[in-house]
């Protein structure tokens, strides 16, 4: 179990006080679990205060006596209720806050509405884009958990090419592959911020069940066990000549990677082939485009357009009708982050630090889906590479 460092929870927390004076706020309060252990260290019941100077206060309802084991923070708090957060910030000089922005994102209204009495007169808004701001350019240390996230993909992805045999279910090759993450570490779960963004450790299925869409805002869906979690690995055989699909996200120490790759026992049809080696050229378009300054929506659009020149206009991203609007998107505690390679987003650039996933894929329904995806960093030296198995189909 790591800890993160005093250093890192100081300069997150300076960072977006900040841009909270930048935005006229006067205090965050944060509750949602992902900000919690990025700017506490760990995921207790309660929220942290941040004033817009001075040190933050870590409130805990449950465990405060954890808290205080796990976070680097200065001044970590027990409190029951809201109603004891106006005299805990008074205690520490500050002034009662005029201006709060809370995670709306993510905020139920029920708890908003609880803390909107504690302060009636204050003026609330949204604090999560500043939130976004500060996660979206990593550290080094946050950089080193990624890696070895990006170790834990390439052992399941070496796993799976010795246990993949005709036959076996997509469930039990995804049993089979989650098991080797937990022995190298994996957490179990992975976050998502979007509403509803329920994941286990990715999607693993094959043939035509790779080609199903589902309720997931993700290029591939899946048949899933049951209607109950309509996505991923289902009860399907793994047949000879069709794409068996491992979407694997690793999660070490709360920080994510995610992987992409195809396997085949026998081979695939040359649609499914060609249409393979054609997104490792989309893949390639985005290695040499990804620079500092360039827009995000820029460079989801070159990459869709020659997408499209290849002749899957209809198939890129998702089936026909399915489609997302992304080829991207950040990584870090939540596999949603900054920076989204989508549409649209022609005002935010590529900043040095920022990590980001990249996942060309193409879907035929009926027949199958195939793919790569890599998680990369952009450092001072140019773009890096974290993830590490080889792109490869492979071939069994």
């Amino acid at each position: 179990m790591r800890l993160t460092p005093a250093v890192e929870l100081e300069y997150r927390c300076k960072r977006l006080q900040e841009l909270m004076n930048e935005n006229g706020l006067d205090a965050a309060i944060i509750t949602q679990n992902a900000d919690l252990f990025y700017f506490t260290g760990t995921v207790q019941n309660g929220c942290l205060y941040l004033p817009a100077q001075g040190q933050p206060l870590y409130l805990v309802r449950r465990d405060a006596a954890r808290a205080r084991m796990e976070s680097g923070l200065k001044e970590v708090l027990a409190f029951s209720t809201p109603k004891d957060i106006p005299g805990l910030v008074a205690g520490f000089g500050y002034p009662e806050p005029k201006r709060i922005g809370m995670e709306f994102d993510v905020l139920p209204v029920g708890l908003f509405e609880r803390y909107r009495k504690v302060w009636p007169t204050a003026d609330f808004s949204d604090v999560t884009p500043l939130i976004r701001q500060v996660r979206m350019i990593k550290s080094h240390y946050e950089i080193h958990l990624m890696q070895d996230a990006a170790d834990q993909v390439d052992k399941v992805y070496q796993r799976a090419k010795e246990v993949i045999r005709a036959g076996m279910t997509d469930l039990e090759l995804a049993a089979e592959l989650e098991y080797v993450a937990r022995k190298h570490g994996h957490l179990g779960l992975i976050r998502m911020r979007v509403y509803n963004g329920e994941m286990f450790f990715g999607h693993t299925f094959s043939g035509c069940d790779s080609a199903v869409p589902a309720y997931t805002d993700t290029p591939f869906g899946g048949l899933g066990p049951s209607p109950c979690f309509g996505q991923g690995a289902s009860y399907k055989p793994i047949a000879p000549n069709e794409p068996i699909i491992i979407d694997f996200a690793g999660n070490m120490d709360g920080y994510l990677v995610d992987q992409t790759r195809v396997f085949t026992i026998g081979g695939l049809s040359d649609r499914l082939r060609k249409g393979f080696d054609d997104m490792l050229k989309v893949q390639e378009l985005m290695k040499q485009l990804a620079v500092e300054g360039i827009a995000w929506g820029e460079l989801y659009e070159r990459c869709h357009i020659l997408a499209c020149e290849l002749g899957y206009a209809d198939s890129f991203m998702g089936a026909k009708g399915s489609q997302v609007s992304f080829i991207g998107h950040g990584l870090g505690v939540e596999i949603d982050e900054y920076p989204f390679i989508a549409r649209g987003f022609m005002e935010q650039t590529l900043q040095i630090g920022m990590a980001w996933a990249f996942e060309p894929k193409v879907v035929f329904p009926g027949e199958g889906a195939v793919g790569i995806e890599n998680t990369f960093y952009l450092s001072n030296e140019g773009l890096k590479q974290l993830t590490r198995s080889d792109d490869a189909l492979v071939i069994l």
